[in-house]
């Protein structure tokens, strides 16, 4: 290795550095409030835990997404967290073992094997919210309603959001009864919304039967419309589908009352990344980017695997995607300078400014640096035995 190799990074790694670095702290601390105001309560969990745990409930893509690693003290396989919900389900089932209803949210970094997108790379800044032990209508709007909250905070511009429901998938392939691999390729097709797949492995199944619904249905996707199309598509079918058809209009309309300025949208191919969800389901989108900026949907089975099932619905995003896309005002310099100075009234008078400002105190080596290269509009001097705050000039 030679010297200059020591200081690369691995792919998908990076070193952030300001002023990024104070804008993604400074949206994080924002999305964190936003929740706690919302009666979310904190919490921090670790960053590796055995694979079991990270495990549990989970699908084969986010086995796919952890880095494993032995544990020096046990020998047991540990993972380092690619997704914070799992996590917080733990928290909820067993650490905490609550009655009633728990609101979860955390912040922090997760680790990817393999990234996204180009925006997010593979350690992105993982926020969410999670609620527990509602199986309510009411829980369901909640989260979306915080969600579309978040990205408001974030200044993400014409948001898009897309609902549907996992009951109507796995409805229609329980009444296909195809076995397992057949099951998991449709799954996959669908995520991808990949029709000549789709037309392979469904077009043999006969008009009106759940095959041939789910293939129609895969094709599905729009506005208000979407929804007629669907309801006749899936005319005739078992009370759950109706019943999940009657939850998307519902939660649709009374979004549409609390977000006027927010599109709507219905996606029954939107299958990617829920693959522990069991209801519905959301994935907010902006113009330009490809991929969601927030996810989440109602994933009640995850609970059972840590002894204690409860129902849950939740929402993560990406704070390092949201500070790329969205347009929070950047912040503007704002701190004070002080001289390398040893008098006992300006140690005084910093000392009282940090209850309020910033202040950068000069050093030895600093009587030629530029006070507003440091961050600094304004600056201390003396004026007869005072110290005082002046504008750089």
């Amino acid at each position: 290795m030679t010297v200059s190799d020591r200081w690369l990074l691995p792919d998908g790694v990076e070193d952030i550095l300001p002023p990024l670095a104070g804008q993604i702290e400074s949206l994080r601390r924002d999305v964190m409030d936003t929740c706690q105001r919302w009666g979310y309560q904190l919490v921090i969990p670790p960053l590796i835990e055995y694979l079991e745990s990270l495990f549990t409930g989970t699908g084969h893509n986010l086995q796919l997404q952890t880095f494993k690693l032995t544990d020096q003290l046990t020998g047991r396989m540990m993972g380092v967290r690619a997704d914070m919900t799992p996590q917080a389900a733990r928290i909820d089932a067993h650490t905490l073992g609550q009655e009633g209803v728990t609101r979860l949210c955390y912040a922090g970094h997760i680790l990817h094997t393999r990234p996204k997108h180009m925006l997010t790379g593979r350690t992105p800044v993982q926020a969410g919210c999670e609620l527990f032990g509602s199986a309510s209508e009411a829980a369901d709007l909640e989260i979306i309603n915080l969600m579309l909250e978040t990205l408001r905070v974030a200044g993400l511009p014409e948001v898009h959001l897309d609902l549907a429901h996992v009951a109507i998938y796995e409805t229609l392939i329980d009444e296909a009864g195809f076995d397992r691999d057949t099951s998991a390729a449709i799954f996959d097709a669908m995520g991808r919304k990949s029709g000549p797949e789709l037309d392979k492995l469904l077009g043999h199944c006969p008009a009106g039967s759940a095959g041939a619904r789910l293939r129609e249905l895969a094709r599905v996707s729009g506005g208000p419309e979407a929804l007629d199309e669907a309801r006749t598509i899936l005319q005739g079918g078992s009370d759950n589908l109706s019943a999940a058809l009657d939850q998307l209009g519902r939660i649709a309309e009374m979004l549409e009352q609390s977000y006027p300025d927010i599109s709507y949208g219905f996606d029954f191919c939107e299958l990617r990344g829920y693959s522990y969800h069991t209801g519905v389901v959301f994935a907010a989108y902006v113009p330009g980017h490809g991929d969601s900026v927030a996810k989440g949907g109602r994933y009640d089975a995850i609970g059972s695997d840590f002894g204690r099932s409860r129902p849950a619905t939740g929402f993560s995003l990406d704070i390092r995607a949201l500070v790329a896309l969205g347009e929070r005002p950047a912040g503007s310099a704002s701190a004070v300078w002080a001289p390398a100075d040893e008098d006992p009234a300006l140690e005084e008078v910093i000392t009282s400014l940090r209850q309020t400002d910033t202040v950068v105190r000069a050093l030895p080596e600093d009587s030629h640096a530029d006070p507003s290269a440091r961050g600094c509009d304004r600056k201390l001097v003396k004026q007869g035995d005072r110290w005082v705050v002046q504008p750089l000039s």
